[in-house]
Formats: C-alpha cells, sequence, structure tokens
C-alpha cells in the first residue's frame, strides 16, 4: 500500500477515538475500541518492522544514524504509527485516570488535545492537573 494513503488512514482512524475520550471516556465500547484500534495499528507498525532490518544504513545507536533511517519514508510511516498508538494509550489513560479522580472532563480536554498533538505535553499537563484538582474525600 502507498505509504501516503496508509498514513492518511491511520491518521483519520485515531481521530474520532480522541473525540470519545473527550465526551464518554468511561463508556465501555470506548474502551473496547479504543483497544482495538491500537492492536490495528500495532498491527501496522509491527508489518513495517522488517523496513528497518532490510535497512544496510542507520539505525539506533546515534542520533545521526537515527536521522539516517528516518530518509526512508516508511521508516518515517512506522515512526508516526508509533506515535499514534502511544499517544492513544496515554490518552486513554488520562481520561480513564480523570474519570477515576473525579476530574472534570472539560479541565482533562486540553490534557488530551496536547497529547494527540504534542504527547509527553499533554501527560505533563495532566499530571500538574490531577496534583492541584481537589481530591475527592
Amino acid at each position: 500500500m502507498d505509504v501516503n494513503l496508509l498514513f492518511k488512514i491511520c491518521n483519520t482512524l485515531v481521530l474520532p477515538f480522541w473525540l470519545a475520550l473527550i465526551f464518554a471516556p468511561e463508556h465501555k465500547l470506548v474502551k473496547k475500541l479504543i483497544t482495538a484500534v491500537a492492536i490495528i495499528l500495532a498491527l501496522v507498525y509491527a508489518s513495517m518492522v522488517p523496513t528497518f532490518l532490510q535497512m544496510e544504513e542507520g539505525g539506533f545507536g546515534s542520533l545521526e544514524e537515527v536521522m539516517i533511517l528516518f530518509k526512508n519514508p516508511k521508516a518515517v510511516l512506522a515512526g508516526w504509527v508509533h506515535y499514534l498508538v502511544f499517544d492513544l494509550l496515554t490518552g486513554r489513560w488520562i481520561a480513564l485516570d480523570a474519570v477515576k479522580n473525579g476530574i472534570s472532563k472539560w479541565f482533562v480536554a486540553p490534557c488530551l488535545f496536547f497529547t494527540l498533538m504534542l504527547g509527553p505535553v499533554g501527560f505533563l499537563l495532566y499530571t500538574i492537573l490531577k496534583y492541584f484538582y481537589p481530591k475527592n474525600k
């Protein structure tokens, strides 16, 4: 499959689930579907691993080696899918943890947005929010 088409499919696939995390994170179907989407994307990623194994140049031992790896469009797509999976799973954890701790989904929504867009920044924002949010006792 064309890497540009696969990129569009993977990106489009996750977006509805980010909205579901904002509006209905505790819904059983949302939890199951997000897990299913993460598994599908993980399978896409796993199917791309042979690309790395076949590359003659590049590697993970230095920044220069990684930069060489990411000159290959398939390697870049694999890296992007890696981000999509882990950001979505991190967003799922944030949303469910917020429900468990009684944190308003409206306060969590920006954290989820930043997790989608900037991964670790969203996680950091949620960690700060959780620390300062009044505890339910």
